[in-house]
């Protein structure tokens, strides 16, 4: 039955229902009933409106069936929106936890977690930093700094060794100490290989976003190796006998917590006693930073 039908059969029946009512009232009070039907008119309007009511409830069903239907959604909502709310719950109370418990800490990677990174710089929105001796892994980065750069209008800093310092012979040593010599890598060149894949990278670029590619050089003993992308760390050593990137890594989450804030003015440390590096012709460049 379409919605107009039913409407007009529903007004129809109210009105029947009040004009009976009135019609039985002025028979009552002019005595018609009873010489229309002596000793039965009463029940047979009592059917009668009864009879009226029942059709209006027929007609009403379906429109009652909706109701329920409206109310079961209604409730699967609110279940749906308690969950919700629990899990935001949730989420907060452990975050307060990994920052009160773990100053910070998320998880422990065996190596690098190149793809985590890689997610963490694409959709960064405030920087991206990396400090570090050289980049070993620059290659498989490329993309993710570059999209930073210009489809987010991210600052990149790269901090890295000095290829020069005197620190660049310690980090051979310790590289060769337990592994053959054959298979360490020279952290001189390694550096003017990084060096000259960023000038790659900064040449890829358009002309208005290069100066968001900021690269120094520094002369200081590194403590840890930092890969940053916004609030979120990955952080190294540098052991004996391995890269970093081939050590333990600790994923940290939030700048504000211990671990970040301490591993932060490091980053600040090393950027400020570093000397910028022109990529432009990054030879020369090196050449007239002192030592």
């Amino acid at each position: 039955m379409s919605s107009n039908v039913r409407y007009q059969a529903e007004r129809i029946a109210l009105a029947l229902m009040a004009v009976s009512g009135i019609v039985v009232l002025l028979a009552d009070l002019f005595g018609w009933l009873d010489a229309l039907a002596p000793g039965g008119a009463l029940p047979k309007v009592t059917l009668l409106i009864l009879s009226t009511v029942t059709v209006f409830l027929l007609l009403e069903i379906d429109r009652l069936k909706k109701l329920d239907d409206v109310q079961a959604q209604l409730s699967r909502l609110d279940g749906n929106l308690q969950a919700q709310l629990s899990k935001l719950d949730i989420d907060v109370v452990a975050r307060r936890l990994r920052q009160e418990h773990y100053g910070g800490l998320v998880r422990v990677h065996r190596r690098f977690p190149e793809e985590v990174f890689i997610g963490f710089a694409e959709g960064a929105g405030e920087e991206v930093a990396i400090l570090q001796t050289w980049i070993p892994n620059l290659h498989h980065l490329k993309q993710a700094l570059e999209k930073a750069i210009v489809d987010h209008r991210v600052p990149v800093r790269i901090m890295l060794l000095h290829p020069s310092s005197p620190v660049a012979g310690l980090r051979d040593e310790a590289l060769r100490t337990v592994r053959d010599p054959a298979l360490a890598a020279d952290v001189r060149a390694s550096v003017e290989g990084c060096l000259a894949g960023l000038a790659e990278l900064r040449l890829g670029i358009r002309a208005e976003d290069r100066a968001r590619l900021q690269v120094r050089v520094y002369n200081s003993l590194p403590s840890i190796a930092v890969y940053k992308a916004d609030e979120h760390f990955l952080v190294s050593s540098f052991l004996h006998g391995q890269l970093a990137i081939d050590s333990t890594q600790i994923e940290i989450d939030g700048g504000d917590t211990v671990m970040g804030q301490e591993v932060q003015r490091e980053l600040s440390t090393l950027w400020s006693i570093g000397s910028d590096v022109d990529l432009r012709d990054w030879r020369a460049s090196i050449r007239t930073i002192s030592l």
